[in-house]
């Protein structure tokens, strides 16, 4: 009997919307993308390998017409896609309703060319109801939809594939540019400047704690409180708002030291302080909207500590399975449905008086906003309370279900409200008046913070919303001092962007697109231009370089407004106000202006001296010290002086002052002396992974120069030559197993020292054994069986997540041929060339989802047993 055939994007969505729909359907996974632009040399069709264009991918010259195929990784899945069409009464193509989803939609009709009849189904939640209505009301495919999504991938691709090559020649190998992942990166490396121009300055202020005079220890009202001094004999006192980035003063105030600064606090200790006005406004905080995809990021950040791509892959989840509507969306527009919910849980739960009469509607204030989904919700046409699902969900996704529950029924609540109080209090003496501010902010009704409270990155922000009391005061009311005193403080440089500030300067910038900002940060740290210090996203010196090049000769493609400008014409080309070739061939042939082609043209004018020189100032004796980038990493330089940067220091700290010492002080980074072989320098240097030597000067040796690890129990400071020498040599031949004539070899690997047998290994007791250990020792290892921390099996690299279709965590392991992802039932190896640092979670279920649809044959075993049934 033939069924209606739905394919959506992932084998967990799929498995979800099976079992609502039941047997009299099929559902099916497409695992995400089945045919894209090559990514190889390899994938290009022989057909075209001789055509100019053709390592694009794009005919840049025939209407940027794409070369589109289906990857090896891919073919499996579609042969077993037309397998279910071939049965199917008719085809439902049910990917998620934005330019991806269109775009994946379109190329499964392209690839099936299906003889069928065709439905496009389209849902913002996996519940019942919605796949039903899906179902019952599909549309067409928007071709326009599909134009504005194959623009940027084609955009994107020769940005990409043309930039990347001058970065090769210019900064360093193997480096990548993406559009947005410049502007991006651009938006650190500009932030670690202001950080590095800055200048801090120094000054003092005084705090004095006062009480009412009738104050009592058994009066709470009157308990004392602390006010600040904002002015001294009339002159205001300066703040950290009255000095620039250099350090020096924007207004006239006054600057206050150490030893001014205490002496006044000994003076108005004495003071007589009096209450000189009391001033009350009240004050309204309204609701913040649902989540979108930038602020789910952010919160998630604040609150749970997540990173944007962990927030993406658990609210991925908690889509597929039922639990939240569509997670990539930058609306804040909740249905009727969903307000009704909102607004009768909170009746429920907190009472009739936190709902306002009228429902409140939410207008997108992103620019470039698409409406075409809700915002992020709980599913449902009543939301599921935390506790009910959490026997359902894991740690992660309980947790980002519950803020995502509370912003959806706090937007629907009353404002709070509340009043703010300054109050303004002389202090005087017979020679000095000072004057000082105390601020309170009390709660009169919490109203939707009852539910829900945002969280803040600024400090100072987020005790905005924090209760401070104040007892009551009056004008006229005379106060007892019971500390003065002298607070120094200094300027602070801006604060480096963490993933949810930087998310927070993409949507503001309108650079990207929220569902990309996961990717985006992933990927620049994935590339080396950017790493974590503890939550702050320090940019990398290649990334200066980088950043550096693009801004000289690229400008007008990583300028923000350009980028922003970009995402409007590519709402103008779905929206069909625009068309996309016209469009591509202005972005690539200028046609009268700078086109990127021209711009890579122009390879002879980028000096790649200057260009991975990145300035840091003059020592003492005014001679230049610059980092620059080599292709082993930075270094620091002064006429012949070198000296490698740290790999845990950030720009900001290599000040002239730190580069000389770093440049002067015996360093870790030494030179050791010459190999007597080749007569090459050996060198002990830091790296991130701990200290290691190395053979031969990185700046003039072609090729990556030997290097091995210290051993633990040595110290760079006194490792020898000898030592450095015995290091390099490995591994170290043992001998040969008499038995078979296998070289055994002992040499220090990832997880410690250990013996090679061909493809067989065991582990060493101790490093100092790798130049001891005989070949009869050897031997009586191999003889006993393989023991240790690799007995069942090779060690997990990484637990990605749980795997959505056997709900078993998913491994990353080091695997005799390799490395595989695993949930421990299936096994899937990563495709020659995909690096381990670029597997997610989401490309993991996509493997072995792979590796389900295509299971390894079992013929060899069947004519074996055969054979043995004959004989009998």
């Amino acid at each position: 009997m033939s069924r209606p055939l739905v394919i959506v994007e992932s084998p967990a969505k799929a498995k979800t919307i099976a079992g609502i729909l039941g047997r009299d359907f099929l559902v099916e996974s497409s695992v995400g993308h089945v045919r894209d632009l090559p990514a190889a040399a390899a994938e290009i069709p022989a057909a075209y390998k001789g055509e100019s264009w053709a390592h694009l991918g794009v005919d840049v010259d025939n209407d940027f017409k794409p070369l589109y195929v289906v990857s090896s990784r891919k073919k499996s899945q579609v042969k077993k896609l037309k397998s279910l069409m071939k049965e199917a009464s008719e085809l439902y193509l049910a990917t998620d309703e934005d330019r991806e989803g269109e775009s994946i939609a379109w190329h499964l009709l392209e690839v099936l060319s299906p003889r069928i009849p065709v439905k496009r189904m389209v849902f913002h939640e996996i519940t019942k109801e919605a796949i039903h209505q899906a179902v019952e009301h599909p549309r067409d495919l928007d071709r326009r939809l599909v134009d504005a999504q194959e623009a940027r991938r084609i955009l994107d691709r020769l940005f990409g594939y043309e930039v990347s090559p001058v970065l090769w020649k210019k900064v360093a190998p193997k480096l990548s540019a993406g559009r947005v992942q410049s502007v991006a990166t651009r938006i650190l490396v500009e932030r670690e400047r202001a950080r590095m121009r800055f200048t801090s300055a120094s000054f003092w202020n005084l705090e004095a704690t006062l009480a009412p005079q009738e104050a009592s220890r058994a009066d709470a009202s009157k308990a004392p409180f602390v006010s600040l001094m904002v002015s001294a004999d009339g002159r205001r006192v300066a703040t950290s708002r009255d000095f620039d980035e250099s350090g020096q003063l924007t207004r006239d105030v006054l600057v206050l030291d150490e030893g001014a600064a205490t002496q006044l606090a000994v003076k108005l200790r004495a003071a007589h302080f009096k209450v000189d006005s009391v001033e009350k406004k009240p004050f309204t905080r309204s609701p913040y909207a649902p989540f979108i995809t930038s602020t789910l990021q952010q919160e998630a950040s604040r609150k749970l500590h997540f990173g944007s791509q962990r927030t993406m892959q658990v609210a991925q989840r908690l889509y597929e399975n039922g639990y939240i509507t569509y997670m990539r969306t930058d609306s804040v527009v909740l249905s009727q449905t969903a307000i009704d919910a909102a607004r009768q849980q909170a009746s429920q739960l907190y009472g009739s008086e936190y709902v306002p009469a009228q429902p409140r509607r939410y207008k997108s204030k992103v620019r470039n906003a698409q409406e075409a989904h809700e915002a992020i919700r709980p599913a449902g046409t009543t939301f599921r309370m935390p506790d009910e699902v959490a026997r359902e969900l894991s740690g992660d996704e309980i947790r980002l279900y519950d803020l995502i529950w509370k912003r959806t029924v706090a937007s629907q609540m009353n404002d709070a409200r509340g009043q703010s109080v300054q109050v303004r209090i002389v202090a005087e003496t017979s020679s000095e008046q000072g004057e000082f501010v105390a601020r309170g902010n009390t709660i009169t009704f919490p109203g939707f913070r009852r539910a829900y409270v945002e969280g803040a990155d600024d400090p100072e922000a987020a005790l905005e919303d924090q209760e401070v009391l104040l007892p009551p005061l009056t004008a006229g009311q005379v106060l007892t001092p019971t500390a003065v005193d002298a607070k120094g403080h200094s300027t602070v440089p801006p604060a480096r962007f963490s993933e949810a500030s930087l998310v927070k300067k993409l949507e503001e910038l309108g650079v990207g697109r929220p569902s990309t900002y996961a990717s985006i940060i992933a990927t620049i740290q994935d590339r080396g231009y950017v790493w974590k210090k503890g939550t702050a996203l320090v940019p990398s010196f290649l990334a200066f370089a980088v950043v550096g090049l693009l801004e000289k000769h690229f400008s007008e493609f990583i300028d923000y407004g350009f980028t922003a400008d970009m995402e409007e014409d590519l709402d103008e080309i779905a929206g069909g106000d625009q068309e996309h070739i016209p469009w591509l061939s202005h972005f690539y042939f200028g046609n009268g202006n700078r086109g990127l082609k021209d711009m890579v043209g122009r390879l002879d004018e980028i000096d790649p001296v200057a260009i991975n020189s990145i300035p840091v100032g003059k020592d003492g004796e005014g001679r230049e010290i610059v980092v620059r980038v080599g292709r082993y990493g930075p270094y620091l330089q002064r006429g012949d002086e070198r000296v490698s940067v740290p790999d845990d220091m950030a720009p900001d700290e290599i000040t002239p002052q730190r580069a000389e010492e770093l440049l002067s002080a015996p360093s870790e980074d030494r030179s050791l002396g010459e190999d007597p072989k080749s007569g090459r320098p050996v060198y002990v240097r830091a790296g991130r992974f701990g200290p290691y030597v190395q053979l031969g000067e990185p700046e003039n040796d072609s090729g990556k120069p030997p290097r091995a690890s210290l051993f633990s129990s040595m110290e760079p400071a006194s490792v020898t030559l000898e030592q450095a020498l015995k290091l390099l040599s490995l591994p170290r031949p043992v001998g040969s197993d008499p038995s078979d004539g296998t070289e055994i070899v002992a040499l220090n690997g990832r997880y410690g020292p250990y013996l090679k047998k061909g493809a067989d290994t065991r582990t060493l007791a101790s490093e100092d054994q790798i130049f001891t250990v005989t070949l009869d020792e050897a031997l009586a290892l191999f003889a006993q069986p393989k023991t240790g921390r690799r007995r069942g099996g090779s060690a997990a690299l990484k637990e990605m997540g749980p795997d959505p279709e056997s709900g078993k965590p998913i491994l990353l392991k080091e695997g005799r041929f390799g490395p595989y992802v695993t949930d421990g039932t299936t096994n899937a190896s990563l495709p020659r060339g995909e690096a381990v640092d670029s597997i997610n979670l989401e490309r993991s279920i996509e493997l072995l989802a792979e590796k389900r649809a295509n299971p390894p044959k079992k013929k060899t075993t069947r004519r074996k047993t055969a054979r043995r049934k004959t004989k009998t």
